[in-house]
C-alpha cells in the first residue's frame, strides 16, 4: 500500500519535466520508474498465462483430434473385419476366439506349431490368424497335426504367401510369390525380353522372364531376390514365371551388402 511519502514523490515525479510523457515514448504518465517496472512486470506475467491457456486449450484439442482419429481408425478396421468375415467366419471380431475353448497344452502346441509357420511362410497369414485357423480345426474334431498340415496347404495356396518353388507345379493358382538366388543369367531371344534366368531355393528350381514393358529392375547372378505377383507359366509341360508390371522386385540383401 502505497505511504504519504510515496504519493508526494509520485506527485512530484509526474509534474516534473523530465516524467512528461512524449508521443514517441513508452512511459506510463503519472507513474514513478518503479511503479511501471511493476506494472510491466504484471503485464508480462498476464501475457505469459494467457499464452500458456491458449497453448493448452490448443493442446486438448490435437488431443481430442488425436483420439477421435484412432477412434476411427479402429472403426474402420472393426468393419473391415466383418466384411472379411462373411468368406471366413474366423476373422469376425465378435466371435468367441477358438483358442480359448483349447487346454492348455493344446494351446500350447497350437501356439507352437502356427510360429513355425508364420515363421516359413514369408507374407501370408500373421501368427494369430493362424493359431486361430488351427484351433478351429482342432475344435471340430482334428489332430493338431493334420490341423497344422491342411494350415500348410492353405498358406501354399494363399496369395502374397512366398511359396517353395518345387511346389510351383502344385499351386492351384495363376499368380504367386517366390524367393531364392538368382543362379543363371543369359541372352534374351527377342527384343521384347529384359532378362532371363533360373531362380534357385531349398526346394527347386525354375524359370523366369522379365519383360521389358513390366519396367522392373536389373538382378544380378547370385543375388537373392524376392518375386511378387508374378504369373505362373506353363511350357512344354514346365511351369516357369514371367515378371509383369504388377509384379514386384524386392532385394532382402541389399540394404544390408551393397546398393
Amino acid at each position: 500500500r502505497a505511504t504519504v511519502e510515496m504519493e508526494i514523490q509520485a506527485k512530484v515525479d509526474a509534474n516534473h519535466p523530465d516524467a512528461r510523457i512524449d508521443e514517441q515514448s513508452d512511459q506510463i504518465y503519472g507513474k514513478t520508474l518503479e511503479q511501471e517496472e511493476r506494472i510491466r512486470a504484471r503485464e508480462e506475467e498476464l501475457e505469459m498465462i494467457s499464452a500458456r491457456a491458449a497453448f493448452g486449450r490448443q493442446s486438448g484439442r490435437e488431443r481430442r483430434s488425436q483420439r477421435i482419429a484412432e477412434e476411427a481408425v479402429q472403426e474402420r478396421h472393426r468393419e473391415f473385419q466383418k466384411r472379411a468375415a462373411s468368406v471366413d467366419s474366423t476373422l469376425n471380431p465378435d466371435r468367441q476366439d477358438p483358442r480359448e475353448q483349447l487346454s492348455p497344452a493344446e494351446l500350447g502346441q497350437v501356439n507352437e506349431q502356427a510360429g513355425r509357420l508364420a515363421a516359413e511362410t514369408v507374407g501370408g497369414y500373421t501368427r494369430a490368424v493362424i493359431a486361430r485357423r488351427i484351433a478351429t480345426c482342432v475344435l471340430e474334431g482334428a489332430e493338431i497335426f493334420e490341423a497344422v498340415m491342411a494350415m500348410k496347404e492353405e498358406l501354399h495356396h494363399e496369395a502374397g504367401t512366398i511359396v517353395p518353388i518345387g511346389s510351383l507345379e502344385e499351386i492351384d493358382r495363376g499368380e504367386i510369390s517366390i524367393e531364392g538366388e538368382i543362379v543363371e543369367l543369359w541372352e534374351p531371344s527377342c527384343r521384347s525380353m529384359q532378362q532371363v534366368g533360373l531362380i534357385e531355393d531349398e526346394t527347386g528350381m525354375t524359370k523366369f522372364t522379365v519383360w521389358k514393358a513390366s519396367r522392373q529392375p536389373m538382378v544380378r547372378e547370385g543375388e537373392r531376390v524376392r518375386f511378387r505377383a508374378v504369373a505362373k507359366n506353363w511350357y512344354q509341360g514346365r511351369c516357369s514365371i514371367a515378371l509383369t508390371g504388377w509384379s514386384q522386385v524386392v532385394f532382402p540383401d541389399r540394404g544390408r551388402w551393397w546398393a
